[in-house]
């Protein structure tokens, strides 16, 4: 396999776990503020559903996702009949299966900096001294939990760059398509290409050893 053929793969998986990255901020750190404030049967159900990826078998949960987002589950048959999108097997594909996957990893660290004592006590004191509801999740809301979302943000993003379960089921394995760089790890070995998979593993263990590095540096400066 040439360097040509790799190429593809890992820009498709930086792709994903960048996206997905924006993602956890956009939608991942609302929700677990929304868990960790709301006491409500809904947001107890929010929380399960955001927690499922974690504890379900990945190709199980690509397998009901497929039966949801495909040309004839109720969602993707609505997507097509609306917009005449067709989601699974797709790039987008592989990148909801990538958020979906490191989502748990966002929102369970984050809820739980969200429900600090700590953190409770210290929006109590702003409101006591007039801080607006803005001005104290700005000032100190987030300032406060802001290593515990980094934190989170590195685990998600690492969770949805290895992806492998929901990628296949939605994404399909289609070479120069939807083969991200863990796919192609198992197409290699399937081919009985081993050297390439050696690689491509050392490529995601170099990305592993930084991620683990820039934690440790967060929990360093935590310490403090």
């Amino acid at each position: 396999m040439t360097d040509t053929d790799l190429l593809f793969p890992i820009t498709l998986t930086l792709q994903a776990a960048l996206t997905s990255l924006v993602l956890f901020a956009v939608i991942g750190v609302p929700l677990a503020l929304y868990t960790a404030r709301s006491k409500t049967r809904v947001s107890r159900a929010v929380l399960f559903l955001a927690t499922l990826p974690l504890i379900f078998p990945p190709v199980a949960l690509g397998y009901l996702l497929l039966l949801l987002l495909g040309i004839n589950g109720p969602v993707g048959a609505l997507l097509h009949e609306v917009f005449g999108a067709r989601l699974v097997f797709s790039q987008t594909a592989v990148t909801l299966a990538a958020f979906i996957a490191g989502l748990p990893l966002v929102i369970r660290p984050v809820k739980e900096a969200f429900e600090s004592k700590t953190l409770l006590d210290l929006e109590c004191a702003a409101r006591v001294c007039g801080a607006t509801p803005m001005t104290t999740f700005l000032r100190v809301t987030l300032p406060t939990v802001r290593n515990a979302v980094l934190s989170a943000f590195l685990l998600g993003t690492a969770r949805a760059s290895g992806e492998v379960g929901n990628t296949m089921m939605l994404g399909g394995n289609v070479s120069d398509k939807t083969n991200t760089l863990s796919l192609e790890i198992y197409n290699a070995v399937g081919r009985g290409d081993f050297d390439t998979a050696t690689a491509l593993c050392a490529v995601l263990a170099a990305v592993a050893l930084v991620l683990y590095a820039a934690l440790e540096l967060l929990r360093r400066r935590s310490d403090v």
